[in-house]
């Protein structure tokens, strides 16, 4: 019989849900705190994650995906073809992970997160051809940001070893990458590592458009900011035939002296 399973916290719940299943899994009207751990667990699981077929409301989607750590993450495993995103018409009554063996609703209480299992098989078998049909004829959720993995790779490839060394280390150093307050977005940590490396602002910017991150001219509107702000400056580099490009320079003593896992936290209390 399939047993009730009990942890301290949601990504402990989920990592016990995918070690005892095999398999693919259809995740049902996951809320943001169910969306990023699953996302997060997955990235590192390794190669017995079972397909995540997730449909989920569109709304907590995007704002879920808005993070650029997350998003990143969950464009590599799509890549991968461990993940799938789709966007849920109705709400469920509950969170579900159902499998073609198994179903389990999770259930916070206290300091505590459950799931629930039902152990009867014919309704196992029900729920799981319900919800994998609604899957089957779901949207696809637009996921825009490019995957991790292809923006570390042409990092290192188009600007350099030195960048893509302090972009890992900003993100390491990161509990989210929003840029709403909470965090900078994708666009300011690229020119940052770039300032810190005396990167053009055209290089960063067409590689950042090239990767879809964002476009040129996102880049240059979030330049001026942290310019008029004085955390980059910027220098005038002669060209052959044209106008003169700009050389990224950091445009504080503090920003120059931290090491890379500490550029974000200092820009970051300069912004706020």
């Amino acid at each position: 019989m399939t047993a009730n399973l009990l942890e301290r916290s949601t990504p402990d719940i989920l990592r016990a849900l995918l070690d005892r299943t095999a398999g693919d899994l259809v995740i049902v009207d996951p809320n943001a705190d169910v969306m990023e751990s699953l996302v997060d667990i997955a990235a590192d699981y390794g190669d017995d994650l079972p397909t995540l077929n997730v449909l989920a409301d569109g709304r907590l989607l995007k704002d879920v995906m808005d993070d650029f750590l997350v998003a990143a993450d969950a464009a590599d495993l799509v890549d991968a073809g461990h993940m799938t995103l789709r966007e849920l018409e109705t709400e469920a009554d509950n969170t579900l992970v159902v499998g073609g063996d198994d179903l389990y609703a999770l259930v916070s209480a206290g300091e505590h997160v459950a799931a629930l299992a039902a152990d009867d098989e014919e309704f196992v078998a029900d729920a799981y051809e319900t919800y994998r049909g609604r899957w089957e004829e779901a949207e696809a959720f637009n996921l825009r940001t490019p995957a991790l993995s292809r923006v570390r790779s042409t990092l290192d490839e188009d600007i350099g070893e030195a960048v893509r060394a302090d972009f890992d280390s900003v993100l390491d150093s990161l509990e989210t990458a929003r840029g709403d307050g909470d965090g900078l977005d994708e666009v300011t940590i690229s020119l940052l590592v770039a300032a810190k490396n005396d990167v053009l602002l055209y290089d960063i910017s067409k590689w950042g458009e090239d990767v879809g991150i964002a476009s040129k001219a996102t880049f240059s509107r979030t330049k001026t900011r942290l310019e008029d702000m004085g955390l980059i400056d910027t220098e005038k580099v002669p060209i052959d035939v044209g106008r003169p490009r700009l050389r990224l320079k950091l445009g504080d003593d503090r920003l120059r002296e931290a090491d890379g896992d500490e550029l974000a936290s200092v820009a970051y209390r300069m912004l706020n």
